[in-house]
C-alpha cells in the first residue's frame, strides 16, 4: 500500500506543492519575526496581545524563531532536504498550533491544525528515509523511492526568493509585483514542463510494451 502510495505520480506532484505551500505559508511571519517587527496589533490587554507582546520582547528568542521558520521553508522549498525541512517544520508548526489552541483563537487553530495535518503527511511520505532512527541495534532496509528532479529544486528556490521578496517590500511598490508574476510564471512554466515528460514517459512504455510482448512470443 505505502509503495502503491509513494510511486504514484499524482502522488509525488502533490507532495512537491504540498512542500511549497507550507514553506510559503512560514516566509511572512518568520520575515517579520527576523526584521523585529511586532507580529500583530492586538492589545497587551487581551491575553493573544499580551502573549505576543511578551515574545516580541523577548529580543533575541524572537528572533530566533524568526530565523526557524524561514530556514524550514527553505530546507521544505528545495526538496533535495525536504525531509530535514519536515522534521524542523514539525517542532515548529506543534508549539503554533498549542499556542492557537491554548489562547483560544478564533479560526486560526483550524488553520494550523490543518498545517500540522499536512506537515505529518510529509513525514509519513519520508518514513522509509525516518525509520532508521526508531531502530534499535539494527541495520533498517531502506527502500529507495524517486525524489524530486532538479526542475522542482530550481523552481522552489525561485519560489522562495521571490515570495520572500514580496513579503520583505510593501505591496504598493514595483518588486513585489514583479515577484507575484515571477511566481506564476514559475508555476506554469514547472508544471508544463513535467507534464511533457509524463506524457512522453508514458508514451515511451506505451511503445516498448508491443514490442516486448512481441519478443515474448
Amino acid at each position: 500500500m505505502y509503495e502503491k502510495l509513494r510511486t504514484h505520480k499524482l502522488n509525488q506532484w502533490l507532495i512537491i506543492h504540498l512542500r511549497y505551500l507550507l514553506g510559503v505559508a512560514f516566509l511572512p511571519s518568520g520575515l517579520t519575526k527576523i526584521v523585529g517587527n511586532r507580529f500583530t496589533q492586538i492589545s497587551a490587554d487581551h491575553p493573544i496581545g499580551f502573549f505576543f507582546e511578551g515574545l516580541y520582547q523577548s529580543g533575541i528568542y524572537y528572533n530566533f524563531i524568526g530565523v526557524a521558520q524561514v530556514l524550514a521553508a527553505l530546507l521544505l522549498m528545495t526538496q533535495r532536504f525536504a525531509t530535514l525541512g519536515a522534521v524542523v517544520y514539525y517542532s515548529l508548526i506543534v508549539n503554533i498550533w498549542l499556542i492557537t489552541v491554548s489562547l483560544s483563537f478564533k479560526g486560526t487553530w483550524v488553520i494550523t491544525s490543518l498545517m500540522l495535518l499536512a506537515c505529518t503527511v510529509l513525514l509519513v511520505w519520508d518514513y522509509q528515509k525516518l525509520k532508521g532512527i526508531f531502530a534499535y541495534n539494527t541495520a533498517p532496509k531502506i527502500t529507495l523511492y524517486p525524489d524530486p528532479d532538479r526542475l522542482w529544486q530550481a523552481a522552489g528556490i525561485i519560489y522562495f526568493v521571490f515570495i520572500l521578496a514580496m513579503s520583505a517590500f510593501p505591496a504598493d511598490r514595483l518588486f513585489p509585483k514583479i515577484s507575484a508574476v515571477m511566481v506564476v510564471i514559475t508555476f506554469v512554466v514547472s508544471n508544463r514542463i513535467a507534464y511533457k515528460r509524463y506524457k512522453k514517459g508514458r508514451k515511451f512504455i506505451e511503445n516498448i510494451n508491443p514490442t516486448m510482448q512481441q519478443t515474448k512470443q
